[in-house]
């Protein structure tokens, strides 16, 4: 039986509270093209679950696995090996059931395990505070932004052209409604980031300036420099971070003299999973500056009796009656991504993941120095450490379309990144991991060799 507790009468009501006419006036952002034709679409009405699970399975088919392929996909979802361990742990019941505590004293384990979450954050980016996770990077950076503006008081974002794309789109969407400027810059193809440009654009109405480490070419860009610069201008640098595997290889933001360490935590702990739901992590440097961290912050404390226990604690968010007073609107975190982060973490410990990070920069080096011997091919970056651009005789997303058809998943062209954009039809962001065997590496220089002759 169906249930609709809502009459004609009441929906009308609703739609005149909010200025609209119909049902259909509440979907006017949504493209045309993307819309269900009809109540359902195409849909069918039912089926039974045995016709069901079948034609979930023939659709399943259509998917090529990451596991099938030889795998080169990078640009801020990376594939590395998670332990099984992983995946027993994080399905007890005791975390599935209590990911987001409302009533926080009651649930230690959880508390404790964001507590043990925020220190390993805080360590691998070099900085006083973490907090317990945001949704994915792409609105950490955004929460940045809006953070340094209310500690500079000031009103306006320098982006770099080397920032992911799609980080730079969710500032400037979330900014609409804020009022924040924001400069950003097209991105420039050679072999070093252009930090000089950068810094020219900083001013004295700048809150923030973000830069990505490494960048979205895969290159080393001078933290300490922007840092330096930034400081000069009384602005903050806003270091974002996409795999933080690099970090058991290169120095930390936080070290170099970020402010604000923001970043995406799925290649730790958490599969591709067809684009999330992933792991935002979130860090500042200066404790001065963790009133005004958006998102949950766990901490350590005793109770009456003298025993240990976790708290939720600063927590000036809409969920805890702030309202407009509050650093943030994000209700949640992305806790049940959070654990996996660190188990993984726990597993892979200090040395671990300086092991980790080291084959990972092998393997990229013995790819960079093979496909930079195919005729066609030129290698970008001076310096990478798992992620490295190249550039191409011919159309690399057509060529990556091409090889798909072959079980080979050659990389990220730059036109789908950055699509209209002629300069870079020819770029080809390529991404190494532990994941990648010789034999992969092999493959793809061999399909490339035979395309590009």
């Amino acid at each position: 039986m169906r249930y609709l507790p809502l009459t004609d009468t009441d929906r009308g009501e609703m739609l005149k509270a909010v200025g609209a006419d119909n049902i259909d006036d509440l979907f006017v952002d949504v493209p045309e093209v993307a819309r269900l034709s009809g109540p359902i679409g195409d849909l069918p009405m039912h089926a039974g679950e045995m016709a069901v699970e079948k034609h979930m399975r023939q659709l399943s088919k259509q998917n090529l696995a990451a596991a099938d392929a030889a795998f080169f996909l990078g640009a801020g979802a990376y594939r590395h090996h998670i332990p099984a361990s992983v995946d027993h742990i994080i399905q007890r019941g005791e975390f599935l059931t209590a990911y987001t505590p409302y009533q926080p004293e009651i649930a230690q384990g959880t508390l404790q395990m964001l507590f043990e979450f925020q220190s390993q954050v805080a360590r691998l980016y070099g900085c006083a505070v973490a907090n317990a996770s945001m949704y994915d990077g792409s609105t950490a950076c955004w929460e940045a932004v809006a953070m340094a503006g209310r500690i500079t008081k000031r009103s306006k974002a320098v982006l770099s052209g080397a920032l992911h794309p799609h980080y730079t789109e969710v500032v400037k969407t979330m900014a609409k409604f804020t009022g924040d400027e924001i400069a950003d810059s097209a991105p420039s193809v050679q072999a070093q980031p252009d930090n000089a440009g950068l810094i020219a654009r900083i001013d004295d109405n700048t809150s923030c300036v973000v830069v990505q480490y490494p960048d979205i070419l895969g290159r080393m860009p001078d933290l300490a420099e922007l840092a330096e610069a930034a400081h000069a201008k009384g602005a903050l640098l806003i270091a974002v971070n996409t795999e933080p595997v690099a970090l058991g290889a290169i120095k930390s933001p936080g070290e170099l003299g970020a402010d604000i360490v923001v970043g995406e935590g799925q290649a730790i702990g958490v599969g591709l999973q067809f684009g999330g739901p992933y792991l935002g992590l979130f860090a500042v440097r200066d404790k001065k500056h963790v009133r005004q961290m958006p998102g949950r912050l766990c901490g350590e404390t005793v109770d009456a009796d003298g025993r240990r226990g976790f708290v939720l604690t600063l927590s000036t968010r809409e969920q805890h009656i702030r309202r407009e007073k509050a650093t943030s609107n994000i209700c949640t975190n992305s806790g049940l991504c959070a654990l996996a982060f660190s188990v993984h973490m726990t597993l892979l410990g200090e040395k671990g993941l300086r092991q980790l990070a080291g084959e990972n920069h092998r393997l990229a080096c013995m790819a960079a120095e093979k496909l930079a011997a195919v005729p066609g091919v030129t290698v970008l970056n001076e310096s990478f450490f798992n992620e490295f651009t190249v550039t191409i005789d011919g159309d690399a997303r057509q060529i990556v379309r091409e090889l798909a058809k072959d079980n080979i998943l050659a990389g990220v062209s730059l036109s789908r990144l950055y699509p209209g954009v002629d300069a870079f039809s020819g770029g080809l962001l390529v991404a190494v991991t532990e994941t990648t065997t010789e034999e992969d590496i092999e493959t793809l220089c061999s399909a490339l060799k035979e395309k590009l002759s």
